[in-house]
């Protein structure tokens, strides 16, 4: 067999593996094999890449394994699960800067051999993997705390976004005519990385989850046009796959909040007006609690849903929530965890963080299998969770989430709310549950909280 031949060997096994890995990723049973699939077939892709015969030195690619190592393993190792959006955020920054690269090196290499395919290739690689770069990074400042949460708007925002899309498309054109304009061609990568602010900086928190899908998305597309230009069949392959699943998880969640996935893009959602702190003069002032008043109501209570939010990541409470569901179902309590499509800051980072604190797969439900069960429930327990709570969605048409499915928390028979103060959510919203002659606030860190709660209980007997 020639190297050619083992090399597209190579190929089509790392392409089966990740079409494989995606099908296993679908359901919770096979997920892990499915990673260990798409994990195997990368590897499978790596080693017929470094089997080509163009390759003339492998010197700087054994120092591009070692810093990538030595920055990967850290990552993988040290970061805790409760940062996972960031990381993944950081991920595809890296991502769209290698693409970036390989596009700009492919533009100078080729120079004026450069073919009509080849320049339209490399301008849509240089265009999205700036734009994923540089939105990654802004959607990794969102979710750090160094941006602020809420959108940040100007005049005329989108007809400016849409503008540089349109500049972009015409000056690959230009390229496409007269691919030696090399000031046309760095125009191009510049206006790929200021598109990938500004269409980032006017998402609000709330629509992350979306945004982490469609840069996802952005960097599939970027790797194909890649594979395009320098004529690999495997990075188009997972290139396609990543970017089409991408998509399709971004409409997909754009779905579960019931909008408009162009609204999801441009609408800016979260900018609401300044409506004062909950307890303002502005309306009732919610109902605060103490440990003890919960641990009373809790303590009574033969059904209990846990509805876990970013609040549950920010405090790493999840083993604290495991612990605190234990000592009630040890007294006969049957607890169950409601799981939003858009809870957290990327799909499934509940499922994640619950499944880190070995809390079994089968007693999380989704919001069809678990929302009429509300009303017949002793006490909900919300965990950091805002907006999937909030019955503004269903009685306010001015709320920025009208229409968005969300809990039916307000008809249970208590709804415990731990929060760290009585600000918005991320995404600067008011909750109208808060208030609610039914719902209870305890203000402090959560995990904090929880391990109270659990203390007293077990002190107090169930």
């Amino acid at each position: 067999m020639t190297t050619s031949a083992l090399v597209q060997l190579f190929y089509l096994a790392a392409a089966l593996l990740f079409i494989a890995s995606l099908k296993g990723l679908g359901r919770a049973a096979t997920a892990r094999r499915g990673l260990f699939m798409a994990e195997f077939g990368m590897l499978l892709a790596i080693v017929g890449t470094l089997l080509q015969q163009q390759i003339v030195s492998y010197e700087w690619i054994l120092v591009g394994i070692v810093v990538g190592t030595a920055i990967g393993t850290p990552m993988g190792l040290y970061i805790p699960m409760t940062k996972m959006p960031e990381r993944i955020a950081l991920s595809h920054a890296f991502g769209g800067l290698a693409v970036g690269l390989v596009g700009v090196a492919e533009y100078l290499r080729l120079g004026s051999a450069i073919n009509t395919m080849q320049i339209i290739a490399i301008g849509a690689e240089v265009l999205f993997g700036g734009l994923t770069l540089t939105g990654s990074l802004m959607a990794f400042g969102k979710l750090q705390g160094i941006l602020p949460g809420r959108p940040v708007v100007y005049p005329l925002q989108n007809v400016t976004n849409l503008a540089l899309l349109a500049a972009s498309l015409a000056l690959v054109g230009w390229l496409v005519a007269n691919p030696s304009a090399h000031v046309v061609f760095y125009a191009v990568v510049g206006i790929g990385l200021l598109l990938g602010v500004l269409l980032v900086i006017p998402i609000g928190g709330a629509d992350m989850p979306v945004v982490i899908c469609l840069l996802n998305s952005y960097a599939g597309l970027a790797a194909a046009a890649t594979g395009f230009a320098i004529d690999n069949n495997v990075l188009i392959i997972c290139g396609a796959l990543d970017g089409g699943s991408g998509l399709i998880l971004s409409l997909m969640m754009s779905k579960a909040m019931n909008r408009s996935f162009v609204n999801v893009i441009f609408g800016a959602f979260g900018k609401v007006a300044d409506t004062g702190p909950a307890g303002s003069a502005s309306g009732p002032a919610p109902n605060v609690g103490s440990i003890e008043d919960a641990v009373e109501v809790m303590r009574a209570a033969r059904t209990l849903i846990v509805v876990p939010g970013y609040g549950m990541a920010v405090s790493q409470a999840q083993h604290a929530v495991r612990e605190l569901a234990n000592v009630l179902a040890a007294g006969g309590c049957e607890v169950r965890y409601a799981i939003h499509p858009v809870a957290g800051r990327m799909p499934g980072h509940m499922n994640v963080l619950l499944a880190e604190a070995n809390i079994p797969y089968e007693l999380l439900y989704d919001l069809d299998q678990i929302n009429d069960d509300f009303q017949a429930t002793d006490v909900v327990l919300i965990v950091g969770a805002n907006d999937v709570v909030n019955p503004a969605a269903k009685t306010n048409p001015k709320s920025p989430i009208y229409g968005m499915p969300v809990f039916h928390a307000e008809l249970a028979k208590t709804a415990i709310v731990l929060k760290r103060s009585l600000n918005p959510g991320f995404a600067g919203i008011e909750n109208d549950l808060f208030v609610k002659p039914n719902a209870m606030l305890v203000l402090g860190d959560a995990k904090r909280t929880l391990m109270a709660f659990t203390a007293e209980l077990k002190g107090g007997g169930h």
